[in-house]
């Protein structure tokens, strides 16, 4: 919430210019939805992980060792556990590193490059777009996408911004960078074309959701009467209606998970159990979000 008074006073004294302009900054535009999957597939399922690892504290300026080494569990046994789930199910995946845990962990990066996964830009250390002095944030942005490219081998053609704060400037920098697709904003469950202004971009949105997230399940505020607690089964049971539902739609199934929550011994079975429901329920097309983002901006429904 921005607590900062806006020039043009309380918006319920906007003038029409204002709010017009303010909800045309990233917008969805055409459907991207495609006419088909490849090979005919029923339902893309795109898995994806941010490996936000000890960048979380490290945002927050908080230097408590305590706190770093949950991060660090993301990369010490939760990573492993992934990449050895995905290597046996032979399902490509899409990873958004913020630039420091790139660094912190550049062997994991190579690791999960030279595995086929894809790497995407998540900022340079997680920080919160929409409270950096102006032209800051396009500084990090282009220095995580040349981090990343040096440290994977690949130049980055995809973003998700760091807990999807997608601020005013955020557009602008995507397509300055040329990027194919940004995955932070939701209005849509199918990938859509964004429009700037009034003009369509060539962006893909594969659009993500709080809904379809692991931290809000599993995290809780330690220091707090309330402490918000999802069982795996529970969180198992939400995730598989999200995919059913897709599946039935002909749709888009788009997972969002962290290492070091999700990786842990008694979580892990939650990724297991929907890869094998969607197996079972055959016709899944299981790609990165640029295989994806390509596929539908390639190949988009009859208007």
């Amino acid at each position: 919430m921005n607590e900062t008074p806006h020039p043009e006073g309380e918006p319920w004294q906007w003038p029409e210019p204002t709010w017009r302009r303010i909800v045309g900054r990233a917008r969805a535009g055409r459907s991207l939805a495609p006419r088909a999957w490849p090979e005919g597939a029923r339902c893309a399922v795109a898995l994806s992980f941010d490996a936000d690892h000890d960048t979380i504290p490290l945002r927050d300026a908080d230097e408590s060792p305590m706190r770093i080494s949950q991060g660090q569990y993301g990369n010490r046994r939760a990573m492993p556990r992934i990449l050895r789930l995905l290597e046996r199910e032979g399902v490509p995946a899409s990873f958004f590193y913020p630039a420091v845990s790139a660094l912190l962990y550049p062997d994991e990066v190579r690791a999960v490059a030279a595995a086929g996964h894809e790497i995407g830009i998540h900022s340079w250390i997680h920080e919160a777009n929409t409270r950096l002095p102006e032209g800051v944030e396009r500084e990090l942005t282009f220095r995580a996408a040349d981090t990343l490219e040096k440290i994977s081998g690949t130049r980055p053609v995809g973003i998700r911004t760091a807990s999807w704060d997608f601020s005013v400037d955020t557009m602008s920098i995507i397509r300055e960078l040329g990027l194919l697709y940004d995955s932070s904003l939701m209005a849509d469950d199918d990938p859509y074309e964004l429009v700037a202004d009034g003009e369509p971009t060539g962006v893909v949105e594969l659009p993500p959701e709080w809904i379809r997230d692991d931290a809000v399940y599993y995290n809780f505020v330690r220091f707090s009467a309330l402490r918000p607690y999802t069982p795996p089964s529970a969180v198992l049971e939400i995730f598989t209606a999200e995919f059913d539902a897709a599946w039935e739609e002909g749709g888009l199934f788009l997972l969002t998970l962290h290492p070091h929550v999700s990786g842990h011994r008694s979580r892990m079975p939650v990724l297991e159990r929907l890869i094998a429901h969607a197996r079972a329920r055959g016709g899944c097309w299981f790609a990165t979000h640029a295989a994806i983002a390509r596929w539908c901006k390639e190949n988009p429904a009859a208007p």
